[in-house]
This record gives structure tokens, sequence and C-alpha cells, in this order.
């Protein structure tokens, strides 16, 4: 008796919480434009989100700045994680403290904040205080994937290839960079998907006329739902999930190879 209330219990938290994104998906094919009647099946909303140039403009811009943010963020984030590794375990659990506050913090704190920082040193609102507005939250989720991997880094290995002649940098790429690689593209892969999945912080770090998908939708809410919004944010949804699903398989099939390697 107690394993099925068990049962019904998760069956009402992921209905109560997928419920309405299902809702969402189906109404993405709905022929007729009211939301209460099944008007037929149809591909034509995704047709004519596509031929849409705003959110045309929004996409690349969505796209450009995760693909940017996230790259960028990645190298800064490796870099960060290495230096912490040298460092002494109280400097490093500080500068630890201190990296996950960005993520511990609220994000309308930290939009706000950015936005007050580009004003105060004159910079003008735009595609550039976006991109360092998003490459600035992404690194921690970086250094958070990164730490992981260096602490089950073996340092006899990168030694004895320097014993045996490497240059340091070759040795590092030989010898570290392949044991680093799951976590770093697990960061990477983190990274983008904040971005895209961001809202506040761009909503007040973008400037005038500059919107990504988040905030065109929001926009186009204000002055009433269109259809096209729902394909639009059902491509949003499977875009996320199935870059959620990958960083998770990483996890599962690096830490599968970390525990072969340790019985080996």
């Amino acid at each position: 008796m107690t394993k099925v209330l068990k049962n019904i219990y998760m069956a009402l938290i992921i209905l109560f919480l997928y419920a309405p994104i299902l809702i969402m998906i189906v109404l993405s094919f709905n022929a007729g434009r009211s939301r209460a009647k099944w008007g037929g099946f149809t591909f034509n909303r995704y047709i004519t989100l596509f031929s849409n140039e705003d959110i045309m403009s929004a996409l690349s811009n969505t796209l450009l700045i995760a693909v940017l943010s996230s790259l960028i963020a990645t190298l800064i984030g490796t870099v960060a994680a290495l230096a912490m590794s040298k460092m002494r375990s109280i400097f490093r659990t500080t500068l630890m403290g201190i990296t996950n506050i960005p993520m511990l913090n609220a994000e309308i704190v930290t939009g706000i904040s950015l936005m007050l920082l580009f004003v105060t040193l004159g910079v003008r609102l735009g595609f550039g205080t976006m991109l360092i507005a998003h490459i600035t939250f992404n690194i921690p989720y970086v250094i958070l994937s990164v730490m992981p991997r260096i602490r089950q880094l073996n340092s006899s290995t990168y030694e004895a290839a320097l014993d045996l002649g490497a240059p340091p940098l070759k040795a590092f790429m030989k010898v570290v960079m392949p044991d680093l690689a799951p976590g770093i593209f697990s960061g990477l892969l983190m990274a983008f998907t904040m971005s895209i999945d961001d809202f506040i912080i761009t909503y007040f770090t973008q400037g005038a006329g500059i919107h990504t998908l988040s905030t065109k939708i929001y926009a186009s809410v204000r002055k009433g739902i269109q259809p096209e919004m729902y394909s639009l944010s059902t491509l949003i949804f499977v875009v996320v999930l199935l870059l959620l699903l990958s960083i998770n398989l990483i996890d599962v099939i690096s830490n599968k190879k970390a525990d072969k390697k340790r019985k080996d």
C-alpha cells in the first residue's frame, strides 16, 4: 500500500510539472486560433514561425550570444579551475565560495548590478553588454564542472611525461587534457544551456531594439500571445531538454570510465 501511494504521489508531481508543457506542445500543432477548441492538426505554426523576421533575428542573437559566451566562459573557467587547484586549501576554499555566490544569488540582483555597472562606466547597453553578462554568470558553472575532474587527476602521469622529455605544454595536452575533456565539455554544454534559457539578466543588460528569444517572447506575450509562440517555446524546450540529457549522459559515461580505471 505504501509503495502504491508513493507511485501515485510521484505521478502527481510529474503531472503537475509537465502537464502545462504538454498542453503547450499540443497547442503548437493546433490549426485553430482558439486555445479552448481544437481546430485540427497542422505544421503551419512552425512554418510561419521560421518566416517571421523578428523571431529569426532574435533566434540568431540568442544562438550567437550562447555560442560565444559558452566558449569564452569555458576557456576562462577552465584556466581558473586549474589555477585554483594549485592554491593552498584555505585560498582555494575561499575562492570556490566566492565563485558559487553568483549561482546562489538571485538573478534579478545580478541583472540589476550588471546594468548599474555598465551605466556607471558609461557603456552603452547592447549586444556587447549582453555577451559580457552571459560570460559572467556562465563562468561559475564551468568551474563547478571542471573542478571534480581536476581532483581525480593523477599528477604522477604528468610528471612522468615531463621526465620522459615531453615539453610542459605537450605533456599537458596529451596527458592532462584527455582526462579534463569530459568536465570541460559538460561545462560548455551547461553554459550554452544557461545562456539560451536566461531571461532576467538578459532583460536588464539588453539594448534598445536588440532581442533574444526570451525577451522577444516576453514582449510578444504582453501584446497578446501569438500561436507561433507556442511553437517557439516548444522548440526551446526540446533543445534545452536534449542538451541537459547530453550533459547527464556525458557525466555517467565519464564516471564509469573513471571507475573502470581505478579498478584496473
